[in-house]
């Protein structure tokens, strides 16, 4: 298991410091920039484009957030980086701007998004910029046809389990890919305790991380059951405990 004490020493901005997409919009280089000046954790969400390049948002369609509507396989790195956000001067960021904007001074935690049938190479392609960058970044999914690779192609990256709910289904299905090397898990807040959750923090020691925190009781429920806070929406530092 990865030596990874740095993952929750300071809370994780949810899809960079964004403003709830009023001016700043989420998993933007501007919403990246103001969580390196924070100090915080960036947590950004990864798809693969028609040529294989890693470009960061979060929802496949790219029409919530550029009003293009196309999904991110379905159009090139170039043709994506073209689209602006929201409105705003800010482009659709590839991973690699991401990783020359932090050049170290955040921790990165990237969610590996598939799409099935339209994701071969996605893990390879994340694999070979992070292999190659000095900053501390981890990689986590929901998929687990993507995590069964994380190990295999980036054996040095902290890999984590994104992951919800309660029912013996899903804690099951949890359970099962601890064979796969994992390093931490990122769970729904919402959905804390659970045995999973306890077993891997309580026996496995490893750490756990929530998503995503908007007020004072999940900041409470996270930090009774996890080790950190995934956030959007408010300012941790100003917190009033």
């Amino acid at each position: 298991m990865a030596k990874i004490s740095w993952l929750t020493k300071r809370p994780i901005a949810h899809r960079g410091l964004h403003d709830m997409n009023k001016r700043v919009w989420e998993n933007t280089l501007s919403a990246f920039g103001r969580a390196v000046e924070k100090g915080f954790g960036i947590e950004c969400d990864v798809h693969l484009s028609s040529d294989r390049v890693p470009v960061i948002v979060h929802d496949g369609d790219l029409k919530r957030l550029t009003g293009t509507d196309a999904f991110a396989w379905q159009r090139t790195a170039a043709e994506i980086k073209a689209l602006k956000v929201g409105g705003t001067r800010d482009h659709v960021p590839l991973l690699s701007e991401l990783l020359d904007l932090v050049r170290g001074k955040v921790p990165l935690v990237i969610e590996v998004k598939g799409s099935a049938g339209h994701d071969d190479g996605l893990v390879e392609a994340v694999a070979a910029q992070l292999n190659a960058y000095a900053g501390k970044a981890a990689v986590m999914s929901f998929d687990h046809w993507l995590v069964r690779d994380f190990k295999r192609y980036m054996p040095g990256i902290p890999a984590g389990l994104t992951a919800y709910g309660k029912d013996n289904a899903l804690i099951e299905a949890h359970f099962s890919m601890l064979a796969h090397g994992l390093d931490f898990t990122s769970y729904a807040a919402g959905d804390l305790p659970n045995p999973f959750v306890s077993f891997v923090r309580e026996r496995l020691k490893m750490p756990v991380i929530t998503w995503t925190i908007r007020d004072k009781a999940a900041v409470d429920l996270t930090f009774k059951y996890a080790d950190q806070m995934t956030f959007e929406g408010f300012d941790p530092d100003r917190l009033k405990t």
